[in-house]
C-alpha cells in the first residue's frame, strides 16, 4: 500500500513543459475529445467505434458529476491529452487516461496527469470518510507505452478482461426460452419508469452474485443507479430477471439478472446491444439460468434490428464464463488489462 500524507492540492493544475497548459475540459472541447478517443481506440484495437453522446456526457452531462478531469492544451487550444478520474463507488476511483502520443512532451504530460488523478482520488476518498482506496485504470492490453506510464507511477498489473462479440442475425429473434427457467423484463410503471422493488432485486442479486469475483466491492444502491443512467445507451427496457422453478412446484425464485445497454451505430452501421452486467446466484448456478438470460438479450437484440451483442469478461473468471460465451457464438476482439494501485489515507 502506498502512504500518502500529502494535504489537498486537487485543485491545483499541473506544471507541464512550456507551451502546454492544463485546465478543465469545456463543452467547446468535445469535438477534439471525441477525436482523441477515436485515435486512442485506434491505437489499441485497429478500429474505433466512439459514441459522441457518451463523451458529451462525461464532459457536460450527467456523467462529468462524478468526475474530476483535465485536459493539456498547446497554443491552438486544442485538447491533446485527456484524463478523468471517476468517483465509482466508496473506496474506489477509475482512472481514464487519453494522450496523444505525436506529442513530443507527451510522456511528461502524462506523469503530470497521473499524479494529479492520484491527488484526486485521495481527495475523494477523504471526503467519502474511507482509510483506503484503489485506483484502477484500464488500458489496452498491447499499450506497452501506456502501461511504462502506469508503471512509473505506482501501479501494478493485476488482470485481463477480454472484449468479445456476438453477430446477431434477423433469425436469432425465434430463440427459444429454456425449459424451467423464466426470464421477464423488469416491470414498469405506466409511464415508463421502472418499478423499484424489481432495481432491488436486481441490485442485490448483482452484489451477492459477484462476491467472489476478482475486485469485488459494494456499490450502494443509488451510486449503482446513477451510474448506469449517466450511460446515454441506458434503457429501462434492458433489464431483466431470470426465475427457475422449484422442486415442490411453488412460485418460482429470482435466480439471475441481466443489464444491457445500446450500443452506438457506427457510420453506415445498426445499433448493437451491451450486456453491462450479467449475474446468477450461487444457488442456480448450473441450471441454465445464463444461458436463458443471454438467449433472451440475443433474441431481443435481432427483434430489434441490431447486428451484435457485446460484452466484457475476466479471462479468469472463476465461473468459467468466458468458455460459456465462447460456446454461444462470441469471439473475442481485443483486452485490455487492470492497473491498480492501492493507496492508504494517513491523517
Amino acid at each position: 500500500m502506498t502512504d500518502t500524507t500529502s494535504a489537498d492540492h486537487t485543485h491545483d493544475l499541473p506544471e507541464l513543459p512550456a507551451p502546454w497548459q492544463a485546465r478543465t475540459p469545456v463543452y467547446d472541447d468535445i469535438a477534439a475529445l471525441v477525436d482523441l478517443r477515436h485515435l486512442d481506440e485506434l491505437q489499441g484495437t485497429g478500429e474505433a467505434h466512439i459514441d459522441p453522446a457518451g463523451i458529451e456526457s462525461e464532459v457536460a452531462g450527467q456523467a462529468s458529476w462524478t468526475r474530476r478531469q483535465l485536459v493539456a492544451v498547446g497554443a491552438d487550444d486544442v485538447p491533446r491529452a485527456w484524463i478523468t478520474v471517476h468517483d465509482r463507488a466508496a473506496g474506489r476511483a477509475l482512472i481514464w487516461g487519453y494522450f496523444d502520443r505525436d506529442v513530443a512532451e507527451i510522456d511528461t504530460i502524462a506523469a503530470e496527469f497521473y499524479a494529479w488523478a492520484e491527488e484526486s482520488a485521495v481527495a475523494m476518498a477523504r471526503m467519502r470518510g474511507v482509510v483506503e482506496t484503489r485506483l484502477d485504470e484500464s488500458p489496452f492490453a498491447e499499450d506497452t507505452r501506456q502501461a511504462d506510464w502506469l508503471a512509473g507511477a505506482g501501479y501494478s498489473k493485476r488482470r485481463t478482461w477480454l472484449h468479445m462479440n456476438r453477430p446477431v442475425v434477423a433469425e436469432d429473434a425465434d430463440l427459444e426460452p429454456r425449459a424451467g427457467v423464466t426470464v421477464r423484463p423488469v416491470e414498469r410503471h405506466e409511464n415508463g419508469f421502472p418499478v423499484a422493488a424489481d432495481l432491488q432485486i436486481v441490485h442485490q442479486m448483482l452484489e451477492s452474485s459477484f462476491e467472489d469475483h476478482f475486485n469485488s466491492y459494494r456499490e450502494s444502491f443509488p451510486e449503482f443507479l446513477h451510474r448506469l443512467r449517466e450511460e446515454p445507451g441506458h434503457r429501462w427496457d434492458h433489464w431483466w430477471l431470470a426465475y427457475v422453478d422449484v422442486e415442490d412446484g411453488g412460485e418460482p425464485v429470482a435466480a439471475g439478472t441481466v443489464v444491457c445497454s445500446v450500443l452506438a451505430a457506427p457510420e453506415g452501421g445498426v445499433e448493437g446491444s451491451y450486456v453491462e452486467y450479467i449475474g446468477v446466484n450461487r444457488e442456480a448456478r448450473g441450471r441454465g439460468v445464463a444461458k436463458a438470460l443471454l438467449g433472451t438479450v440475443i433474441a431481443d437484440a435481432a427483434a430489434r434490428g441490431r447486428d451484435r451483442v457485446g460484452l466484457e469478461v475476466d479471462d479468469d473468471s472463476p465461473t468459467k464464463a468466458d468458455q460459456l460465451y465462447l460456446a454461444l457464438g462470441w469471439k473475442t476482439d481485443y483486452a485490455t488489462d487492470s492497473w491498480f494501485k492501492d493507496i492508504q489515507l494517513t491523517d
